[in-house]
């Protein structure tokens, strides 16, 4: 019988859950235990997912890999526990707090042969095949993200809580470095910022605007992209793309040579992927989709828009426009 990883889940909240129920139903992984600085919640979810709560020690000492589903703030102090013990690690986005941080995991795995895969989850769907598949060289990216206040994830800023699936799509999309960064924002209902735009430019030229809210009156998710293989608008909600090119899709007639592709997708467990592409990587050897360096450059990124946002506000207090 093959091997089965044995992997434990450290954090019990909302996302934590979810991950173990995944590690519990994986055919190729062992859910050995749940650790949670909140004893009461890991019994909670141990019992729901049909294994013990550990202490920390506990669980690394049983565990051959840990998925960090704690806060962003404690990312870095309990991977570099988990891989200084050996362990190979699936950290929750944002890798880290500080880029600092983010370098000194991935110096660890690397030195001690250990997989480090970052949460990204938008990686391993089918939209983000759907769109990839046919925009290989974007000039102009647009996205969209926005939906109605949650108390959850308000311990952090938009960029880390939403608008950060959208960095990391648009940097797996575009390979160039990021030249410049110019963003505003607001905190509405909580104390970090709730809603922003960022526009980032790449050395190729290309460039992204993202807007990420979680204090509107309606969730909406959509992206549009256009270059030299055509133009994309992709509707996340409704699950469908209309792609105009040159090489798929029926004639246009009022477009010479250009040609109009319906596509839609159907909903997949894009967390069971992400479960079963770290499991092959630790047990197989297979590359990692999402790394360390990966969740470096989304961090990065994220960091670069909350100071610009910073700047932008410090101008706009130093000129009255804010009062507060």
């Amino acid at each position: 019988m093959d091997h089965k990883l044995r992997v434990g889940v450290i954090g019990a909240g909302h996302f934590g859950r979810f991950h173990a129920q995944k590690v519990a139903a994986a055919p190729r992984a062992e859910l050995i235990g749940i650790h949670d600085a909140e004893t009461a919640r890991a019994e909670t979810v141990a019992t729901e997912t049909g294994t013990q709560a550990l202490p920390l020690d506990a669980l690394l000492a049983a565990a051959e890999a840990v998925v960090i589903a704690a806060p962003a703030g404690a990312h870095h102090a309990i991977a570099m526990t988990a891989l200084g013990a050996g362990k190979h690690v699936l950290v929750e986005k944002p890798i880290a707090a500080t880029l600092a941080e983010a370098d000194a995991m991935i110096a660890l795995a690397a030195a001690r042969g250990l997989v480090l895969q970052v949460g990204h989850l938008l990686r391993y769907t089918a939209e983000h095949t759907a769109i990839s598949a046919r925009m290989t060289r974007p000039f102009y990216i647009e996205c969209v993200r926005i939906a109605p206040f949650k108390p959850r994830g308000t311990d952090v800023s938009v960029i880390l809580d939403l608008m950060i699936h959208d960095i990391d799509l648009v940097l797996s999309l575009v390979d160039s470095p990021v030249i410049a960064v110019d963003a505003i924002g607001a905190a509405v209902a909580s104390d970090h910022e709730d809603i922003a735009n960022a526009r980032i430019r790449f050395a190729n030229g290309c460039v992204a605007s993202i807007v990420a809210s979680r204090v509107s009156l309606k969730a909406e998710r959509r992206m549009r992209l256009f270059g030299e293989e055509g133009y994309l608008n992709v509707d996340f909600a409704a699950r469908r793309l209309t792609a105009i090119g040159r090489e798929r899709g029926v004639p246009l007639p009022m477009l010479e040579g250009g040609r109009l592709e319906e596509v839609t997708w159907e909903e997949h467990d894009a967390l069971a992927a992400e479960h079963a592409s770290f499991t092959a990587a630790v047990l197989d050897g297979a590359p990692v989709l999402v790394d360390g360096a990966a969740g470096r450059r989304a961090l990065d990124v994220a960091l670069q828009v909350g100071a610009s946002m910073a700047e932008g506000r410090a101008l706009a207090e130093a000129s009255g426009l804010i009062t507060r």
